[in-house]
């Protein structure tokens, strides 16, 4: 399911700084954060059952991540989501061409929440299918700290409340410094606190929400362990550079790696105007 929090341009040093939790099931065949060898220039873990992603970034400064949205039934033949953000890392189009263009295939996936950004042109949108029946919903985010879970964009769950003011409150100790991003991931994604029950959204079985309601989510089911298997942390200072920290599991071990480059400018061709 995912739960993601992040600052957009309101840090004196970093563009962008990024938490992700991935939920899946334990089982299902995952290869941790790395560049992928199909030429396509993209950094990030993938889903080896069908292909995709759930955070990437480009070597360009672009960046797309998804959370799936929590409803009772999904269409076991939509196209799989985790194909968004590969397709918007493999094209050239803004983030805001990139989502208006998607309205028209949007009901052949089902809920999703997508982030779509482009840091040196900085600009990010953030796209949802859903409620169903309605248009598409598209809107730039605003500056700030934002939290993306399995409802729309900053709703009020528990789970988003929680980790946005513990996000919030650690940004604050740290000021206008570095942050290490490794603290955050062991202070912040692995908070187990869960919900009250009556305040669950209710729309699926009352023991799946509240074990989905923890930031870290850990539960036995008939189709074997699921929750978060991974945790990510993906730093974009004002230079350039790029920081993507990832803690995984492998085979049961909890294992972690960072992955450093610097964003490459995109070349200007230059057009003068020789008089005839």
């Amino acid at each position: 399911m995912c739960i993601a929090a992040f600052v957009w341009q309101a840090h004196p040093l970093y563009p962008l700084l990024l938490l992700q939790n991935r939920d899946e099931y334990h089982n299902r065949p995952t290869t941790p954060v790395a560049w992928w060898d199909d030429g396509s220039g993209i950094l990030g873990g993938r889903d080896e059952v069908a292909g995709g992603t759930w955070l990437a970034c480009s070597r360009q400064g672009r960046v797309a991540f998804l959370t799936n949205v929590l409803e009772l039934h999904t269409l076991p033949e939509a196209k799989s989501r985790g194909d968004l953000p590969v397709l918007f890392l493999e094209s050239a189009k803004s983030p805001k061409e990139f989502a208006e263009e998607l309205v028209k295939e949007a009901h052949q996936y089902n809920g999703f929440n997508l982030i779509l950004a482009d840091i040196p042109a900085k600009s990010m949108v953030y796209a949802s299918n859903r409620p169903k029946g309605e248009a598409v919903s598209i809107q730039q985010v605003s500056p700030g700290l934002h939290v993306l879970s399995n409802a729309k964009l900053d709703s009020p769950w528990h789970k988003t409340q929680r980790l946005g003011k513990n996000f919030k409150q650690m940004l604050n100790k740290h000021g206008k410094n570095e942050v290490t991003m490794k603290e955050m991931v062991e202070k912040l994604m692995k908070d187990k606190v869960k919900a009250d029950k009556s305040k669950l959204p209710g729309i699926c079985a009352l023991d799946w929400e509240f074990n989905l309601s923890s930031i870290f989510v850990e539960v036995d089911t008939p189709l074997g362990l699921y929750g978060t298997r991974s945790t990510a942390a993906l730093t974009i200072h004002a230079s350039g550079e790029v920081a993507f920290y990832e803690k995984y599991l492998e085979k049961d071990v909890w294992k972690e790696r960072t992955i450093n480059y610097h964003i490459q400018k995109v070349k200007q061709i230059e057009v003068v105007n020789h008089p005839f």
